[in-house]
């Protein structure tokens, strides 16, 4: 049993491809991989997680909205919709609970128009460039944001 509200990992279009697409700029890692890796971090640090990918932005738009009923945090690879939807950036900053963005490449040292996040905004923090390995340092640095926000909100009571 956890102690936070479950961690929501939220991936956006083309990721369930990964292995096969592009291995020299996302790895060789399926997204399987990488949910087994989340849930071998969060299970470590006492937490569950929901792990969904969507290749559709309104699903992606309505699980953000449900994880601000139901989740501790958000960790989200909002994929290519990072560069591109000002509807999940609203989405992120209409919900109270914290988010870290993360990416298993380097956006700002690939084409000009990947630098901009417009999920960077309502993020507690990104991570990028770490292959796989950077869903793991999301999902501790999400646990340990819903176990602060938590603290603080019992604090207040």
């Amino acid at each position: 049993m956890s102690d936070i509200k479950p961690v929501h990992v939220l991936n956006g279009p083309n990721l369930n491809l990964l292995g096969t697409r592009e291995p020299a700029v996302y790895g060789r890692a399926t997204l399987a991989d990488i949910e087994a890796l989340c849930r071998e971090t969060a299970g470590r640090l006492g937490a569950v997680i929901v792990f969904e990918q969507t290749n559709h932005e309104g699903v992606l738009i309505d699980w953000i909205q449900r994880a601000g009923r139901e989740a501790g945090a958000i960790v989200i690879n909002p994929a290519a919709y990072t560069h591109t939807s000002i509807a999940l950036l609203d989405a992120l900053k209409g919900v109270d609970v914290p988010a870290v963005e993360v990416h298993l490449s380097q956006p700002a040292a690939r084409e000009p128009f990947r630098a901009a996040s417009y999920a960077a905004p309502a993020a507690a923090g990104s991570i990028a460039g770490f292959g796989a390995m950077g869903y793991a340092l999301a999902v501790e640095a999400a646990v340990r944001l819903a176990r602060a926000r938590m603290a603080e909100r019992e604090k207040g009571s």
